[in-house]
């Protein structure tokens, strides 16, 4: 079967199975919310029956019938249902359609009612089955009298399968228009695709491709060839060798895994042949643009080795990416030995092993709060080892009384919590002792993690940066070295519709605060990977 038709029966099939399940769904909503209006109305029909002055005072006439049929024949007329029937304590009709009926006891069970509750469902009674709702008559016309009667008023189920029916062919022709408009754009999808891939079958396409790889790989001279956006396209054998790259390159940008001057060599317009350094290697590079009816779709480099060996520097690039790596990961794990410290410190062994379990390494915990309100155990032990760690360094770590904090089966609101402490204790350290405060609340909005100190502050011109991977203001802004504190914090925040604000405190340093969105339960926590 050609790749078209396989396409078009594919999506014709998705078509048909969703315009299936969106009928049934609106069938289905279309008979609940008609039995629902009608519920209402039977309801408020039912009471209004049920507390008529003219209704309550007949029941002591000598002929109550004569009094209350009338009335519930007129309400039954002008409320569209099918029937309203008045009875007696002992469940003798007072008032029924059919006045032959009048004077007999009902054929249903009117002991709820009966008892002063609201009875609502489906029976069948002297004239089918219907939806009908059943309410006590008090002698006071309210809650406070005896009940010396019921009230009940129903429709026949038939007559709410009408209703229904009656709005089905008007749904059943918007679905068929959204089957043919699906067909249509089943049918237009299955012909773009197929011209995309210049009208060929998979199996000529895979033909094509293994010619051309053979070719490709087969030269010993390297290419590499990069797309407008000037990212990788293809990389031959040879290439991968010369430049000591792997299959994982093709795809990134050139900027990203080349030496600049290779991929400097990528995006400049112009046609050249130069020597060039690529790790240890003299290399000569051929470049020009690639051609595609005569549109320019990227660039081709021809790579030939003239090597003897040269000693290089190292890559300073991939270790500066190694390192931050490595620093935000130890960020993390700081705060969790921290957290599992205060745990086993608290005898909590059991919650020790859970946050373990939840940070993904194994292992148990117990739970203590510093603040009352303060019920997440992770979060009580890590304030109370920062506490101990602040109090070594002659500085008070306070938390504010009115702190809640509640579980939320992620780690997020302690990694944002340890990592703006730790900050806060490396700012007022550097000035001797002082003072740094933590509030938490949580709200049905999320969490709120504020921390306040009164170390220097953060000058204005460094705002905008301190949030950046690698930035810091302890070496002047520069990256590489410090600054994936704050990233990680701006990271987790994001991830959780949240924000970060930096300002001035009351205390005269800084003060951060960190608002989460609430975690969704059924959302299981992945650790926070940094590039």
């Amino acid at each position: 079967m050609p790749l078209r038709s396989q396409l078009f029966l594919l999506q014709l099939a998705i078509v048909l199975v969703i315009v299936a399940v969106a009928g049934s769904t609106a069938v289905a909503m279309q008979r609940l919310q008609i039995r629902e209006q009608y519920q209402d109305r039977m309801v408020g029909v039912a009471q209004s029956v049920a507390q008529l002055p003219s209704v309550i005072e007949a029941f002591g006439q000598e002929d109550p019938s004569a009094t209350i049929q009338p009335i519930a024949d007129l309400i039954r007329q002008s409320t569209g249902v099918t029937y309203v029937v008045v009875t007696d304590a002992e469940g003798i009709r007072y008032s029924h359609p059919n006045p032959a009926l009048i004077g007999e006891p009902v054929s249903t069970d009117p002991s709820i009612p009966l008892s002063g509750d609201i009875f609502v469902g489906t029976q069948t009674g002297t004239l089918g089955e219907s939806w009908r709702v059943k309410v006590p008559v008090h002698s006071g016309g309210d809650d406070t009298g005896a009940i010396i009667g019921t009230a009940s008023v129903g429709v026949l189920e038939s007559e709410l399968d009408a209703d229904l029916y009656e709005d089905l062919p008007r749904l059943l022709a918007w679905l068929i228009v959204a089957a043919l408009v699906g067909s249509a754009g089943a049918i237009w999808i299955s012909r773009l695709v197929w011209r995309r891939i210049y009208r060929l079958e998979p199996e000529q396409i895979a033909s094509l491709l293994e010619t051309r790889d053979a070719m490709i790989h087969g030269i010993s001279d390297g290419m590499v060839a990069v797309d407008a956006q000037q990212r990788i396209a293809l990389l031959n054998d040879e290439a991968k060798r010369l430049l000591d790259l792997d299959d994982e390159a093709t795809g990134r940008p050139a900027a990203d895994v080349m030496e600049p001057a290779l991929a400097h060599l990528l995006t400049d317009p112009a046609d050249t042949d130069e020597t060039v350094l690529s790790g240890e290697r003299v290399l000569l590079a051929r470049t020009s643009d690639a051609l595609v009816d005569g549109v320019r779709v990227g660039r081709v480099m021809i790579l030939r080795d003239r090597t003897e060996l040269y000693q290089l520097l190292t890559d300073l690039d991939g270790e500066r990416d190694a390192t931050q790596a490595l620093r935000a990961q130890a960020h993390e794990f700081a705060n969790r030995m921290h957290t599992i410290s205060g745990l086993l410190e608290l005898g909590r062994t059991e919650q020790a092993v859970d946050f373990i379990q939840r940070s993904g390494h194994g292992g148990s915990l117990v739970s203590g709060s510093i603040a009352p309100g303060i019920r997440d155990p992770d979060a009580a032990s890590l304030l109370m080892t920062k506490g101990t760690i602040a109090a070594e360094k002659g500085i008070t770590l306070s938390i504010d009384d009115t702190s809640t904090l509640e579980p939320d089966g992620t780690t997020d609101a302690v990694t944002v919590l340890g990592i703006l402490v730790d900050n806060a204790l490396e700012a007022v350290a550097d000035g001797g002792p002082g003072r740094i405060v933590v509030h938490l609340e949580t709200t049905d909005d999320g969490v709120r993690v504020t921390v306040s100190d009164d170390g220097p502050g953060v000058p204005p011109e460094d705002v905008a940066g301190i949030f950046s991977s690698g930035y810091s203001t302890k070496d002047g802004g520069r990256t590489g070295t410090r600054g994936f504190g704050l990233a990680l914090v701006d990271r987790i925040a994001r991830r959780r519709s949240g924000h970060v604000v930096v300002d001035d405190s009351d205390l005269g340093g800084a003060e951060f605060t960190v608002w989460l969105a609430p975690s969704l339960a059924d959302v299981p926590h992945s650790t926070l990977q940094v590039p």
